[in-house]
């Protein structure tokens, strides 16, 4: 089977939970309700995983980051963040540019 760059992009888009900037700890993480996150993390820092991911390079097109994947992929909760085979596929094909997609944010 092969996987195209609108899967991958589907699978970036079908990203569950949210992330934020925990400032005390200094790194993102993740929960699955916009509620849970604590008072260490800023309300405006709080993002959909689905939109977490992509990186706006000018007024239309956006860049889906393997940085930020890979932040996502480090929580160790991928059947959570519904973070499967695809997505896993395009972080290891490091040799391939990123994937860049005209798209809005949601």
């Amino acid at each position: 089977m092969s996987i195209t760059s609108a899967d991958i992009c589907n699978a970036a888009d079908a990203l569950l939970g949210f992330v934020g900037f925990n400032r005390k700890l200094g790194k993102y993480i993740v929960r699955f309700s916009e509620d849970a996150f604590g008072m260490d993390v800023p309300d405006d820092s709080i993002t959909p995983a689905s939109e977490f991911v992509w990186v706006a390079r000018d007024d239309q097109v956006m860049t889906l980051s393997r940085e930020c994947l890979q932040i996502l992929r480090d929580q160790n909760v991928n059947d959570r963040l519904n973070l499967g085979e695809t997505l896993q596929l395009y972080l290891r094909r490091t040799d391939l540019p990123e994937i860049q997609a005209q798209r809005r944010r949601l």
